[in-house]
């Protein structure tokens, strides 16, 4: 047995995950690149449009008409035309495209099919270059289309294939595998006593999506440690190598957990051996020597979920080079006694804009997480009616809790109309009120 580390508090863990290198910059598949930063400008690797094309359904024509009419494609002679729909490949020869509504299908004196012009054309029309799109109107080969450091969109995307790009250099971002224990677990149906329903598979890589990561397959062992250190070796050349491997269950120090011995066997280094904190206490971070980062997650499920939020989150953050969710400053709505534990995580709900606990049956349950608008982090100190306390927003809630309280906080700045009261227009005389004999001496 190795020496056992203390337990970091809630905020050094916080720290210690933030830490980590971002990942490097990469090249990957247009599809992949949305909504993420670019690295390097997007430059055409053609012209764009690449060709010569038709801005309207109807004739490729050739000088003046009438145009008699040869097959789509072939190089046009002086009074030929050939047939073209919007978008299509100009034929050699061609100067202008004559629409179809302006065009009349008729025969001339040898009796040759031909194409004039006739119904809405104008004099003259078509005259050279109308309604041709020319090749290299929208961009050059070469030309920067989309700046470093934009956040790609769907459209940017578009752009980047229009312009023969078939993958783009984009701010790394972490590749999580996922690693589901314990033999007890069964996928669906309902448990016997003894077995326990998976939590994790329907939602986890889910949640590791909203913050940031890339779920990159998933994997169900057992409980043995051979199956633990098989799962954990580094990956073959047939796989993408994981930047996270996040694990649940296993964290505890029972004769039957096994994160912490594999860590050892395979030479990694204990970032964070536990964290003074409930629920989530025996969550560990490490980092293996291939640079992999192993996040153990508690078995229960409310415990890995605050567990994934406290360090989770930041870690994804760093290794994506990103601004970690800050903790925001929420005033209780209730008094939460002090306690001779760690910190406390309690999830609660956002009432008149202060924060009240979720779920008072107890901090195993899933159904106050399911309700609540974020993670109360309460202080072994406890805390006041209308105190302060750091919280924590929720992944599949982000932005309402920030939202929620800038409101609050811009209504409570309101001034009330104060109340106009006329002025007396001079002394009042009390003189009506008298009795006779009051002012005598």
């Amino acid at each position: 047995m190795g020496a056992r580390h203390l337990e970091h508090s809630w905020q050094e863990a916080r720290q210690v995950a933030a830490a980590a290198e971002p990942v490097r910059t990469s090249a990957v598949p247009l599809a992949e690149a949305i909504g993420r930063v670019l690295k390097e400008p997007l430059r055409a690797a053609q012209d764009m449009p690449h060709y010569a094309s038709a801005a309207m359904d109807g004739w490729a024509v050739n000088g003046t008409g009438p145009w008699i009419i040869v097959p789509a494609g072939e190089r046009l002679s002086p009074h030929q035309g050939s047939a073209i729909a919007t978008g299509g490949l100009m034929p050699p020869g061609a100067k202008a495209v004559l629409r179809s509504e302006s065009a009349l299908r008729t025969t001339d004196d040898d009796g040759l099919a031909v194409i004039a012009a006739g119904g809405t054309a104008r004099p003259g029309e078509p005259k050279n270059g109308q309604h041709v799109r020319p090749a290299a109107t929208e961009a050059r080969v070469g030309e920067d289309l989309v700046p470093v450091g934009t956040l790609l969109s769907p459209a940017h995307v578009a752009l980047a294939a229009l312009a023969g790009v078939d993958s783009l250099a984009v701010e790394g971002k972490p590749l999580v595998r996922l690693l589901y224990t314990g033999a007890e677990v069964i996928l669906q149906g309902r448990p016997e006593p003894g077995q326990v329903r998976d939590a994790f598979g329907p939602q986890l890589g889910h949640v590791v999506n909203l913050l940031g990561g890339i779920p990159a397959g998933q994997q169900r062992i057992g409980d043995s440690y051979e199956e633990w250190l098989k799962a954990l070796e580094e990956s073959g050349p047939q796989e993408l190598p994981a930047d996270v491997v996040i694990t649940t269950g296993g964290t505890g120090r029972s004769a039957t957990d096994h994160l912490r011995s594999v860590i050892r066997e395979l030479g990694g280094n204990l970032l964070v051996d536990g964290i003074a904190m409930r629920p989530g206490h025996p969550t560990l971070l490490a980092e293996l020597p291939d640079g992999r980062y192993i996040l153990g997650l508690p078995g229960n499920p409310l415990a890995a979920m605050v567990a994934l939020v406290t360090i989770g989150e930041p870690l994804l953050a760093a290794l994506a080079n990103r601004r970690q969710a800050p903790a925001l400053d929420v005033p209780s709505g209730t008094v939460i006694d002090a306690s001779t534990g760690p910190t406390r995580v309690v999830p609660f709900r956002l009432v008149y804009g202060m924060a009240s606990p979720a779920n008072r049956v107890g901090s195993g349950m899933l159904r106050g997480l399911a309700s609540a608008d974020g993670l109360l982090v309460v202080p072994p100190h406890g805390v006041q009616l209308g105190e302060k306390v750091p919280a924590l927003e929720l992944p599949w809630r982000a932005g309402y809790l920030s939202t929620a309280l800038a409101k609050t906080a811009a209504a409570s700045q309101v001034r009330k109309p104060r109340v106009r009261r006329e002025k007396a227009a001079g002394p009042v005389d009390w003189s009506a009120l008298l009795e006779p004999g009051d002012l005598s001496p």
